[in-house]
């Protein structure tokens, strides 16, 4: 297809097609003659990732940019793709390590992969991007003084454990790696909050059923 189709295939202005082009964050066209390139299935599939990645998920360009040079790194094995992908992706800044509430999140964290035996999770610890805000959150919680034990800790990630083997369940039904690297950051992006908006809606469903609308 040629510039126009996909803009019109893709909802996204011509304009905002070459600059995209010029970021480096969709690949050239073929070039057909000196002023015309086509464009192929892989590149409307490429330019909906980075549109959602922009528009949704609010990354900058330069960020974006850094992701897809992972996704499209095939030197890797998909493990290491993926993580190098989602790890580019914006996070937390680094926890205090002098803080006494991030310590005790960290006894908290680390007794919780223990008990799930998560053996990768734990070889990973600080340096994991996903470690590091889950101990921000606990130390947050203890430090407004709630109780939020282990128990409870430990049922939400079997829940979220069930999520990701659905996620990767999906993934596998995507044919090239490419496609599924982009499966794996499309989920970041927008199944998270997807998980934090039926989170809500469940606690509102929940708190109606128990307390009625008085």
């Amino acid at each position: 297809m040629r510039l126009a189709q996909l803009s019109e295939r893709s909802g996204v202005s011509a304009a905002t097609i070459k600059y995209y082009l010029r970021e480096g964050l969709l690949p050239p066209g073929r070039q057909v003659n000196a002023t015309t390139a086509e464009y192929d299935e892989e590149h409307l599939r490429r330019l909906r990732l980075v549109r959602a990645m922009i528009q949704v998920g609010r990354i900058p360009v330069a960020t974006v940019r850094e992701v897809l040079g992972h996704v499209d790194d095939s030197s890797l094995g998909r493990t290491i793709r993926v993580g190098a992908a989602l790890w580019a992706l914006p996070q937390v800044p680094e926890p205090d390590a002098e803080d006494e509430f991030v310590r005790g999140a960290h006894r908290e964290v680390g007794g919780l992969l223990d008990t799930l035996g998560w053996e990768n999770a734990k070889q990973l610890t600080t340096i994991s991007p996903a470690y590091r805000q889950l101990v921000v959150a606990v130390a947050a919680f203890r430090r407004l003084g709630y109780d939020w034990g282990s128990e409870l800790l430990l049922s939400h990630a079997r829940l979220m454990h069930r999520a990701a083997v659905a996620d990767l369940d999906f993934l596998e039904t995507h044919p090239s790696e490419e496609e599924k690297v982009e499966v794996a950051v499309a989920s970041a992006v927008l199944v998270e909050p997807m998980l934090q908006a039926l989170h809500r809606l469940a606690q509102e469903e929940e708190t109606a059923r128990r307390y009625g609308f008085e």
